[in-house]
């Protein structure tokens, strides 16, 4: 099962009409491509009762399919566990005991990219790790294992940016509480699931290269990725629930159907007259969707019925 795009909400919350205009263009993009789409629910870090069957309605609403059920991300505990085992048999992780604060202040140093791990315990000795272990037991705390990331940059290919060499960090790929982190269970997933094209928001983008190597390092293909722009808000802010009527809730109650919501974010696309998202699909093709504009798109939220 390969040649496969995805789209991988988490599901904490009704989607926004930039949420929706992701799902639209992730969508076309595998359809146009001649792959398969696929659905996962990444519930791994927190879900909102409720929130997911909202999703996948909105999604059925504005005409988005997709090939087998969705699938469930935390069903897949074993896969994520045996891909930390096999990190670890390779040397390949190595425990953290720093508070978010140690890393905060660590970080500052000039010569750390700034949001990155500044190593603190990536050589530690046998005797400081369990010293710090034993500290953290104390505590009733336990270590999050990080990625010893044998490159420090990593080149990805994005549909819209092209080759893109990003900083590599040693991010945490299972959390203090035990559980696995997104970075590595996104990984594993795509891999299961036959993923080779990931089509997400621009904000993601520099995660890439991490996730890129991680999935070298696992053996599993490395995906083509499209990053699409942004919805923001007219104050440049990432556009929210808090901005009016944004979601198609909202909108139905000023009198919008979910073909009046595709025909808008389609004339934000430049395609006029769309009521499913196949119309979008239809009208822009792989070499629209490839000449596709990088700037935002900035939402003024519609205050009444679409024309």
């Amino acid at each position: 099962m390969t040649n496969t795009g995805r789209f991988a909400p988490s599901p904490t919350g009704d989607f926004h009409l930039g949420n929706l205009r992701t799902a639209i263009l992730a969508w076309a993009w595998a359809r146009a491509s001649g792959r398969r789409f696929v659905l996962r629910i990444e519930d791994i870090d927190r879900a909102r009762a409720g929130s997911a069957d909202r999703q996948i309605a909105d999604l059925e609403a504005i005409g988005i399919d997709w090939d087998g059920d969705p699938l469930v991300q935390t069903t897949r505990a074993n896969a994520h566990e045996a891909a930390l085992e096999d990190l670890a048999a390779r040397g390949l992780l190595f425990e953290c005991y720093c508070s978010r604060r140690d890393i905060r202040e660590a970080a500052s140093a000039p010569h750390v990219p700034p949001g990155h791990y500044p190593g603190t315990c990536l050589s530690l000795s046998e005797e400081e790790r369990r010293a710090r272990r034993e500290a953290l037991a104390a505590l009733g705390r336990a270590p999050a294992l990080r990625l010893a990331a044998p490159c420090s940059t990593w080149t990805v290919t994005d549909e819209l940016y092209g080759d893109y060499t990003g900083p590599v960090d040693h991010f945490v790929v299972r959390r203090a509480d035990g559980v696995p982190a997104y970075n590595l269970a996104a990984v594993v997933d795509d891999a299961f699931q036959g993923v080779d094209q990931v089509v997400r928001g621009c904000d993601l983008l520099s995660q890439a290269p991490a996730q890129a190597q991680l999935a070298h390092l696992l053996g599993a293909p490395v995906p083509t990725y499209a990053h699409v722009p942004l919805a923001l808000s007219r104050s440049g802010a990432r556009l929210a629930k808090r901005d009016g009527a944004v979601t198609l809730r909202d909108l139905r109650d000023l009198g919008w159907s979910a073909s009046d919501v595709v025909a808008f974010i389609g004339e934000s696309l430049g395609v006029s007259g769309a009521r499913r998202a196949s119309d979008i699909a239809r009208a822009l093709g792989i070499e629209g969707l490839r000449a596709l504009p990088t700037d935002p798109w900035v939402v003024t939220p519609p205050t009444g019925r679409q024309a």
